[in-house]
């Protein structure tokens, strides 16, 4: 087990049963790491402290926290877990928490009933502004299966690629690391095979993996491959993207099969000296 740090693994809680989901995801994912546990929820108030609302609502959101922090407990037996009920905007506290967080999770909260992601949402402000890496949970507990990365070349893509390498050292299974050529041809696949290889070289840190050269819509085709993942791995932006999440990444949010683990962090993969490698001749795959 890796060796304790300062550094805990947080996750949000909203009082949903999303969000309790998230709690044992976290909570096995701190334990796998040997962090500990914080479980936290925002509390925003607008009316006066002195409205006889407030200390009922200040009630049920402490007993929010004190749910989750029982259902950590009870999912994963020997957890450090501490929950705190902190005063502000969830976004704002989130992306400041994960400054110094080893990871932040969150849970989905219905977002497949949603067609669309209003940019104001608190999971897309923190999706895309957080300092480390944001674990979104989907479904009651992760399947078995390889980590996939997808890459497009950018450095986005590269710090996912890295951390999907380590996830997949961490876990013990392979990693899959995928690219989308959108319309096939003889030019785009050659140029999808060079966007694979000049990813895989650029991550000395990947060991266990295989390449698979994928078409169709990138967002789709990324969506179904994650039916077959233990955690998707992506940047919040691709290559050509300039908002707060790109095209892929919001689609992979919103409809991904299992976990998505978008990457954040100051340490991105720097170009190397390529070696030589058997050439793996990704194939075309649906």
């Amino acid at each position: 087990m890796p060796n304790p740090s300062p550094s805990p693994v947080v996750v949000g809680v909203t009082g949903t049963s999303a969000g309790l989901a998230a709690v044992r995801l976290a909570a096995r994912e701190a334990v796998s790491r040997g962090r500990e546990l914080r479980i936290v929820h925002a509390f925003t108030w607008s009316l006066p402290r002195l409205d006889q609302h407030y200390d009922r609502a200040r009630r049920t959101a402490s007993q929010v926290v004190d749910a989750a922090v029982a259902t950590a407990q009870r999912s994963t037996p020997g957890v450090r877990v501490q929950g705190q009920l902190v005063d502000g905007p969830a976004d704002r506290l989130l992306v400041r928490l994960s400054r110094t967080a080893e990871l932040l999770v969150l849970g989905d909260d219905g977002l497949a009933t949603l067609p669309w992601l209003p940019s104001g949402s608190v999971l897309v402000q923190t999706v895309a502004r957080a300092w480390c890496p944001v674990l979104v949970s989907r479904g009651p507990r992760p399947q078995a299966g390889p980590i996939l990365a997808a890459v497009d070349g950018s450095r986005c893509s590269l710090l996912g690629l890295r951390q999907a390498a380590e996830e997949g050292a961490r876990r013990n299974v392979g990693v899959v690391v995928a690219h989308v050529v959108e319309r096939p041809g003889p030019a785009a696949e050659a140029a999808g095979r060079e966007i694979l290889a000049r990813s895989v070289e650029a991550v000395p840190e990947l060991v266990d993996y295989r390449v698979r050269l994928l078409a169709g819509a990138p967002a789709a085709t990324l969506v179904r491959a994650s039916g077959r993942a233990r955690v998707t791995v992506l940047g919040p932006r691709g290559e050509h993207d300039a908002g707060l999440l790109g095209s892929v990444a919001r689609a992979v949010l919103r409809q991904a099969a299992g976990p998505t683990l978008f990457a954040h962090g100051s340490s991105v993969p720097a170009p190397r000296t390529p070696v030589a490698r058997p050439d793996p001749s990704p194939a075309l795959a649906p």
